[in-house]
């Protein structure tokens, strides 16, 4: 066991979204940082989202108008920093008159008290008055604004029941949410910080003035690490870190609530997304996949273990598959479900009677119990980490008696320093510059690495000079630089989490992609 004699400030325990986003505001303010993700970066829930940067239309029904603001502000601000991972999407909203939903939200149970015949029901001008919140409160410049359908005429509405006659289209974002973990750890690491992964916090211990962190890798491998103050970042797992490794006595607790989806194949062919309504009150997206697949989800089932890895079961896709074909008009099977994933979202419990109804909402609190200072993050979601972020830097400065200055809004990510309708010119570039890559692979290089892939690939006069091709476009270049930039371990890093090429490749290549990152781990090992 090993222990470094130069503390960091912040340890962050936890490599998802909000430790990665953390770590990186922290690094940019002039703060020496360690992170641990216990396994891959983004390995949990923060690459099981519905990958949407959205401001959270239903939550205006359980009258969380903060939230709601702060996730519309963000959505722009965050479309400008990452154009590549992140574009805007239009959402269609069908409605009819005859609709009947969930009576139990505040919204609801108001209206059923002063129109009692409308119990059940959301009528159409309570519809515009949601999207018009939802189009100003955010102080809307980039996002296009709320307009009407008709399904009947509008090429929109041929996929759809014939029932469905009108409908609402608005805006959200598209985000790649995986990648948006890595592309801020990567930004953190340019920044100074040393990103640990797989690498687990087995106990921590408050003496003289510091923390003593011991980490194992899967290996078996240990070493202690020293820092002022700690962060922990857990997802799932922060109740576990604070009760186990941490060894404090919280009273605050989390509602683990599980979010399930299938991917289909193609249901239609057009580049906008649809939003349903359910009679049980949840809600369900129906959104274009990686060109050739249709994304449906989600789901919400409380999760009681966070070691208990989370799949969709027989019933969620059973319940989603039901829930498409009361709006679709050709059905969808389960012969049709390509892929299903599902991840656990942490929602700080506040007591909600139903998982549906937990709060969205992020909470930090600061632990002194032990000693020295342990900032526990609780809840939130992928569009306003960054917002999360500033947050805990508050409380981090407050900690230090520092007053850094914010910076993250506006600063692109790694790849992301283009216009925000910059990624058609780039695309054409790339494809210039490497005629012999099929369309579809440029599209993803540049929508994976942005203005970054001309650097990967710079020079590159063949396929032959991109090194082994391991098919569905993947090439040794590629994997060199993931192994060597990304932290990618093992063949699911790349193909789930860095791309999403596993819903291509065969178990051949597979293998063989797998084969390729272990050589050139253990090559790399020998000569460190």
């Amino acid at each position: 066991m090993s222990e470094t004699h130069n503390p960091v400030d912040l340890f962050v325990i936890g490599g998802g979204i909000n430790g990665c986003g953390i770590a990186r505001d922290a690094a940019g303010r002039g703060y020496s940082v360690a992170l641990a993700e216990m396994n891959d970066l983004a390995s949990a829930t923060s690459s099981a989202s519905t990958k949407l940067f959205h401001g959270g239309l239903r939550y205006l029904e359980f009258l969380e108008f903060r939230l709601v603001r702060e996730a519309l502000i963000e959505r722009e601000t965050l479309l400008r920093a990452m154009p590549h991972i992140s574009w805007p999407m239009r959402f269609i909203l069908p409605y009819d008159a005859s609709m009947r939903f969930d009576s139990e939200t505040p919204v609801s149970r108001f209206l059923a008290r002063i129109m009692p015949w409308m119990k059940g029901r959301r009528p159409a001008w309570l519809l515009r008055l949601a999207l018009f919140l939802y189009d100003t409160l955010g102080g809307r410049k980039i996002l296009p604004g709320t307009s009407r359908l008709n399904l009947q005429t509008d090429p929109e509405g041929a996929p759809l029941k014939p029932f469905l006659k009108q409908a609402f289209e608005y805006s959200d974002c598209w985000v790649e949410d995986a990648r948006l973990v890595v592309l801020n750890a990567r930004d953190a690491a340019a920044r100074g910080a040393k990103i640990n992964v797989r690498s687990k916090v087995v106990a921590a211990h408050f003496s003289d003035g510091l923390w003593h962190v011991q980490l194992q890798t899967q290996d078996g491998a240990q070493q202690t690490l020293s820092a002022k103050m700690l962060v922990n970042a857990g997802g799932p797992w922060v109740e576990a870190v604070i009760s186990g490794a941490l060894r404090l006595n919280s009273r605050d607790k989390v509602r683990l609530v599980r979010g399930s989806h299938i991917v289909t194949r193609k249901l239609f062919d057009h580049e906008k997304s649809y939003f349903f309504q359910g009679k049980d009150g949840r809600i369900m997206f129906a959104i274009p996949y990686e060109e050739d697949f249709t994304l449906i989800g989600t789901t919400d089932a409380d999760h009681s273990d966070p070691g208990q890895k989370p799949e969709c079961s027989a019933e969620e896709q059973a319940y989603l598959l039901n829930f498409a074909n009361q709006y679709f008009a050709a059905e969808v099977t389960a012969e049709d479900v390509v892929w299903s994933y599902a991840g656990v979202r942490t929602l700080f419990d506040e007591g909600a009677s139903s998982a549906n109804a937990a709060t969205r909402d992020y909470v930090l609190r600061v632990d002194r119990s032990a000693g020295g200072p342990v900032l526990n993050v609780f809840g939130g979601k992928i569009t306003t980490y960054r917002r999360l972020a500033e947050s805990a830097l508050e409380l981090v400065d407050a900690e230090f008696g520092r007053a850094s200055a914010k910076w993250t809004a506006g600063v692109a990510l790694p790849g992301g320093d283009l216009p925000v309708d910059g990624v058609a010119q780039l695309r054409h570039e790339l494809a210039e510059a490497l005629p012999f890559l099929q369309a579809s692979t440029i599209r993803r290089l540049i929508r994976q690495y942005g203005s970054e892939a001309q650097h990967i690939f710079a020079e590159a006069d063949s396929a032959e000079a991109l090194g082994n091709d391991f098919g569905s476009g993947i090439y040794q270049r590629e994997l060199d630089w993931a192994i060597g930039q990304e932290w990618v371990h093992e063949a699911d890093d790349f193909l789930w989490r860095r791309s999403k090429l596993g819903l291509r490749v065969s178990a051949d290549q597979r293998q063989a992609i797998e084969g390729y990152i272990a050589a050139a781990l253990s090559a790399k090992a020998r000569v460190a």
